[in-house]
């Protein structure tokens, strides 16, 4: 939990969003530039002949509720250099269009709660990224199998959930909750996440900025903030959402599985974010992570686990379905 502190591609890409992933801050208000591609050219009758023809697009699978949330779009993003989302910290990188929202939830994989969140984005059809702690990740491997069983992204958020700003810790001891958060994600799994992390407590080391951005991995911070782990009740998440979104008028919402207000709020705001006329992008990976050997390694013997086996926008989060 942290602080108070801190479908399916269908033929070819019909949006690209462009804006450098290191470029200076823009306003708040910005919008990111779109640029619609062009229609692909007929290709020659020759060139067909020869060219083997591409693999069917998977179809989309139906939505049983006809009134469900769903998905808007769906965004590929290019973590080469850690580019950094949530504008709580990272003003460099705005995709969203306005009524946008990107759902995140932290801390889990946890009992109850967990399996309470994914059947409700299921029965509204839409998608969200997790951020498991480690731990969590080897205590229930099977509940973060059934997360991405269901379609959705799955990143890291430290293997014990240690605040990385703490001045207790080593550098090396910050890249050890780091890495070994992402091979115990891997080890439940089976394969390897997302690039996709989280800092507890939204406290972001410099050194550590700089090392996820040797790594590979997506930074993620948010928009509006819940609270939800100090709500009392499932109604206080929905007001504080609400509230908060309405003023942003898009943004990515930080949320936690591991809280049970926050699964017993979830039906109602999913609810009142389709009634409000928001929608939904789901963020995927280009690649997944590339853990690091010795961590693997080093977790399946220390817990007695199986061995797991600057840029333009576009170049950055590219849209692959509307």
């Amino acid at each position: 939990m942290r602080i108070a502190t801190g479908l399916l591609v269908a033929g070819v890409v019909s949006v690209g969003v462009a804006v450098t992933a290191f470029a200076q801050s823009p306003p708040r208000s910005a919008k990111a530039p779109q640029a619609i591609a062009a229609a692909p050219q007929a290709a020659a009758p020759a060139a067909a002949a020869a060219a083997p023809l591409p693999p069917p697009a998977p179809a989309k699978a139906a939505c049983a509720n006809p009134d469900a949330l769903g998905v808007g779009r769906v965004v590929e993003i290019d973590t080469t250099g850690g580019p950094g989302f949530g504008f709580e910290h990272f003003k460099q990188l705005d995709f969203l269009r306005d009524k946008e929202v990107v759902l995140t939830f932290d801390d889990g994989p946890w009992p109850v709660n967990t399996p309470s969140v994914l059947k409700t984005l299921a029965d509204e059809c839409t998608k969200a990224i997790f951020f498991p702690i480690g731990k969590h990740a080897t205590y229930h491997p099977e509940i973060l199998k059934a997360v991405a069983a269901a379609g959705h992204s799955i990143g890291s958020h430290t293997w014990s959930h240690a605040n990385l700003n703490n001045k207790k810790l080593t550098e090396q001891q910050q890249k050890d909750e780091i890495e070994k958060g992402f091979s115990a994600v891997k080890w439940a799994l089976g394969s390897a996440p997302s690039p996709f992390f989280r800092f507890p407590a939204l406290q972001h080391p410099p050194a550590m900025v700089t090392y996820l951005g040797t790594r590979n991995v997506a930074m993620f911070s948010c928009d509006l903030d819940s609270f939800d782990f100090k709500a009392g009740k499932p109604e206080k998440i929905v007001e504080t959402v609400m509230s908060k979104v309405d003023k942003l008028g898009k943004g990515i919402i930080l949320m936690h599985d591991f809280q049970k207000h926050t699964a017993e709020a979830l039906p109602t705001l999913l609810r009142r974010l389709k009634a409000g006329g928001y929608k939904v992008v789901q963020m995927k990976a280009k690649a997944p992570v590339a853990t690091i050997a010795e961590y693997d390694e080093a977790l399946a013997k220390e817990t007695k686990l199986p061995t797991v086996s600057s840029r333009p926008l576009n170049s950055v989060v590219q849209t692959i379905s509307e």
